[in-house]
């Protein structure tokens, strides 16, 4: 049977509170929050436009889940808080790696790249959400989890308390938490990066809650003061018409594939910005270009002399 207990329903009236909170705070100048109301309109509509296509897709992800819950290898039980411990940092791995592939290969991209096209950053780009993740198959990564014997309800309990958790990071009113927190969790610091346009914090900081997956797996980077974060796509879509924001990079891959299919299965999955002729830039060039151009500028006077 479905959960009960949904995480997310429980804390919508919290994230409409506080999304007015924050646009009351940044109109009086007291808390670092910038809106525009076309910009927010498409979020809160990109929300509820993946509320309804979660719902049209769920029955199907529900009953894979029962379906490889029931071909279990262990019985884990509910009530252990072992298992809700265990299930929280598999899941949260589990996440890193979607998390990670939605941005490395194109045909996840696709589903996952309208979270980026905001050029603002706050709480109501929490809820600028995909409409088309259920036909992506992301949801596929967590089935290992069921065939190992976490009950349906747990996993989908835990997917809503990480996205809960998830809603409070896109805001520039928060700037560093103490350091201790920051060295474990996924912060609004961190985060904010992960949202930025600058090639050097491109691809970065995957977390869902715990940040020490990024500093494991060599994906971390810090919010630096001396680069702030520029918000939106490497190439910014310049409209707020939902559904070019909702299905541009689909469109786009199927244009690529119908003028060259000879290429279709780099078109789709290889890194977003491949092309045949490397006309374009993937995450990887602009670093690259970035990181040359970096080095080819003169050093400040006083390193000279140092040297």
């Amino acid at each position: 049977m479905k959960p009960d207990f949904d995480p997310v329903t429980l804390a919508t009236p919290f994230f409409i509170l506080t999304i007015i909170l924050e646009i009351v705070l940044g109109r009086l100048k007291k808390a670092d929050a910038h809106y525009e109301w076309k910009d927010t309109a498409t979020s809160l509509g990109m929300g509820l436009g993946s509320t309804v296509a979660g719902i049209l897709t769920a029955s199907v992800t529900f009953a894979a889940s029962v379906w490889a819950y029931e071909h279990r290898i262990f019985t884990i039980p509910m009530t252990a808080a072992w298992a809700w411990l265990a299930i929280f940092l598999i899941e949260d791995l589990t996440y890193y790696w979607f998390h990670r592939l939605a941005h490395e290969r194109r045909f996840w991209w696709a589903s996952h790249v309208n979270h980026h096209s905001s050029q603002h950053y706050n709480l109501s780009t929490a809820l600028r959400q995909t409409w088309t993740g259920g036909v992506a198959g992301t949801w596929l990564l967590w089935l290992p989890m069921a065939f190992l014997g976490f009950h349906p309800a747990m996993i989908a309990i835990q997917k809503g308390i990480s996205l809960v958790y998830q809603y409070w990071i896109h805001t520039e009113a928060i700037k560093r938490l103490p350091a201790w927190f920051e060295a474990v969790f996924n912060t609004p610091s961190h985060h904010r990066v992960h949202h930025a346009r600058n090639p050097r914090y491109l691809d970065k900081n995957y977390a869902g809650i715990l940040i020490v997956w990024d500093r494991l797996f060599g994906t971390f980077q810090p919010e630096l003061d001396e680069e702030p974060c520029r918000y939106g796509l490497v190439k910014n879509l310049g409209t707020f018409n939902i559904v070019r924001v909702a299905f541009h990079e689909w469109i786009g891959m199927a244009q690529d594939i119908f003028r060259q299919p000879r290429h279709v299965l780099r078109w789709m999955f290889g890194p977003p910005g491949w092309s045949p002729d490397g006309s374009r830039e993937t995450s990887a060039m602009l670093k690259a270009d970035w990181e040359a151009r970096r080095q080819a500028e003169p050093a400040p006077q006083g390193r000279r002399e140092a040297a």
